[in-house]
């Protein structure tokens, strides 16, 4: 029996006349997350994208799980075809959902006809299947309000479709549609979320890690590619570029007042990362800050980070609690990786007692002891790139 992945868009009906354009995103996504699987066939009709297998050993779990991580997906099913003729649709009905149907009580069948030639009408459709169904498994009963499976027929265009049920797509819009931006990336659980949040806004990814040998462990940097390599799946490939930072943090404890190392340390990041954005064409920053979480993260702080550099600087966590960071994390499968106990340079260092509310005219006179573009030129020299996928 031939079976196809009927996919549901998300946002992208509301686009009016680009609606097209994002479409076509996202069946580029589908084609690269799906290559390794094998031949297949994208069809892109009635505002429903159909994955057309090419192969009888086409694996179909694989391909759903990879679906699930492509943003712009609203929903997704795994359903059979059949011939836009009730017989058929009723024989392959009974056969394609015998499994189903053998494990649970109470159904329902729901119908769209999206094609209005089609001689049935969606209840009468609702009636033949169900007594298809109750005369082939008459330990089923139908329950319209609570049932324990949804059978759902489409009729359209070229062919009839048989499922249930659907399963919740990653929601968003298609990546590659909303521009490129750099993400300050650390080990910790904020930045990850941070990156796969606006990766689901459609943006592409880069990544920029700062390291601090031997303060910092290779270990360390393992830990940040095996989380980016988990954004990875829904973002797709992230250019990463590591930025060694041992100099620049040498320098400021060796000279800055204590209290704003870290501020100094966070205006470094700041320009370094918008030189290397702006040399792969990033339109903006995007950062794992949460307003109020630690001392640097206070707005007086995060003001005077924001005043080293003129592009955007996206904080898409700035409103959330811990808990509500943490929920995604877990759903990601990030947060085993950002627990575990290796060190990163934001940690090195640390004041015992930091500026909370710092002037932007404070910090910059802390740090007027420091040849500044030097050091950023030559950490910038000295950056490291590749690709995670």
């Amino acid at each position: 029996m031939k079976e196809i992945i009927l996919i549901k868009n998300g946002e992208m009906a509301l686009k009016g006349l680009n609606r097209s354009t994002f479409e076509a995103v996202m069946i580029k996504n589908l084609r690269r997350r799906l290559r390794p699987l094998g031949q297949i066939r994208i069809v892109n009709s009635q505002s429903t994208i159909m994955i057309e297998p090419s192969s009888d050993d086409f694996d179909f779990e694989e391909a759903l799980q990879c679906v699930s991580h492509v943003f712009g997906i609203a929903a997704f099913s795994r359903a059979a075809v059949a011939h836009k003729d009730m017989d058929d649709i009723l024989a392959k009905s009974v056969e394609y959902l015998a499994d189903i149907m053998s494990s649970i009580k109470t159904f329902k069948v729901e119908a769209k006809r999206s094609d209005k030639h089609f001689p049935f009408k969606s209840p009468e459709i609702c009636i033949e299947v169900g007594s298809a169904l109750l005369t082939a498994y008459p330990h089923l009963s139908v329950d319209v309000h609570n049932p324990d499976m949804t059978v759902v027929v489409e009729i359209r265009d070229s062919a009839a479709y048989i499922r249930c049920g659907q399963i919740r797509g990653a929601g968003g819009m298609p990546v590659g549609t909303g521009g490129k931006a750099a993400v300050l990336i650390s080990g910790g659980i904020d930045s990850p979320v941070a990156a796969w949040t606006m990766s689901k806004r459609g943006i592409e990814l880069n990544a920029i890690h700062f390291a601090s040998p031997p303060y910092t462990s290779e270990r360390a940097e393992l830990k940040v590619k095996k989380l980016l390599s988990k954004v990875a799946e829904y973002s797709g490939r992230i250019n990463l570029a590591i930025v060694p930072f041992t100099e620049i943090q040498e320098q400021i404890a060796k000279n800055c007042p204590e209290e704003y190392f870290t501020l100094i340390m966070r205006r470094f990041m700041m320009k370094i990362s918008e030189r290397l954005a702006v040399q792969d064409n990033c339109l903006a920053l995007i950062t794992g800050e949460s307003v109020g979480q630690v001392a640097s993260q206070t707005l007086p702080a995060l003001g005077c980070t924001d005043a080293v550099v003129s592009m955007p600087v996206l904080r898409p966590l700035i409103g959330m609690d811990k808990d509500e960071i943490v929920e995604i994390s877990r759903k990601i499968n990030t947060f085993d990786i950002s627990i575990e106990p290796y060190e990163d340079c934001c940690t090195v260092f640390t004041p015992k007692h930091p500026r909370t509310r710092p002037t932007i005219s404070q910090c910059e006179n802390a740090e007027s002891v420091l040849n500044m573009e030097l050091l950023i030129d030559n950490a910038i020299q000295n950056t490291v790139y590749e690709y995670i996928d």
